[in-house]
């Protein structure tokens, strides 16, 4: 179990790739603090952590607002006596051609993406700086790396996430304190669930492992990042994309 005695505070672990971070980090061990807009299957998550003997905390929140997730890590580490990880996966997407793009689709996408992470960094920063280590991941997209038509606000967001993580890894790094990005390519969710057969051959065809990956496969790399296995990587982003981009 390699975060075994360990805390973590995950946004947006109700779906997708961040409730397979829950899951994954309960069944190590962890005691995980999700922060969410909606519950999603907490039933499920529930059971994970029951049967891992762990422990499953939820808090309803809009990360996006800079009071409201402020209030609630407040309330977190108070309760929890010290978190050691951090994950900031809370994202939407708002697609489309950017002269057609309103800037309500532009600023929703930046506020949840980006400014939830700057939130949440900023709200557990001294908290980690006084105890002299932790981890926090941050959760881009190869899309933030590459660009792709028709995702200028999400590009945009997750290549800003890249440029917070190599900045907060330097401020924090002499304090024992990690930061890294993970950047999943393609990854089987609901929303690549939408995907038609004919759009999926083409891009299986760009994957040299010619497939999508799992939520559980990314799962793994942020508990790689969260763990002592990776004590000496910091301001580093790791593409976790079936080689789409080598």
């Amino acid at each position: 179990m390699l975060l075994k005695g360990k805390k973590a505070i995950i946004t947006g672990g109700s779906k997708g790739i961040g409730k397979a971070i829950v899951e994954t980090f309960l069944k190590h061990g962890a005691v995980v603090y999700t922060i969410s807009r909606s519950e999603g299957d907490l039933a499920a998550l529930q059971a994970v952590a029951d049967q891992a003997g762990s422990e499953l905390h939820f808090r309803k929140a809009d990360v996006s607002i800079e009071a409201e997730i402020t209030a609630v890590i407040k309330g977190i580490l108070k309760e929890s006596g010290g978190i050691d990880i951090v994950v900031n996966n809370a994202g939407v997407t708002r697609d489309g051609l950017i002269a057609r793009m309103s800037a309500e689709a532009w600023d929703e996408v930046l506020r949840v993406n980006l400014a939830s992470a700057f939130y949440v960094c900023k709200a557990v920063s001294m908290h980690l700086l006084s105890r002299r280590g932790g981890s926090i991941i941050n959760m881009s997209s190869v899309i933030g790396l590459h660009g792709n038509a028709g995702q200028t606000n999400y590009a945009a967001s997750k290549a800003g996430l890249i440029g917070l993580t190599q900045s907060l890894a330097q401020e924090l790094a002499p304090r024992g304190v990690r930061v890294n990005a993970l950047c999943p390519g393609f990854i089987e969710t609901d929303m690549t669930g939408k995907l038609t057969e004919e759009l999926k051959e083409k891009l299986f065809a760009r994957i040299p492992l010619a497939r999508m990956g799992s939520t559980e496969e990314i799962a793994n790399v942020a508990l790689f990042l969260a763990s002592d296995l990776s004590t000496y990587l910091t301001g580093q982003t790791l593409s976790v994309d079936g080689g789409m981009f080598m």
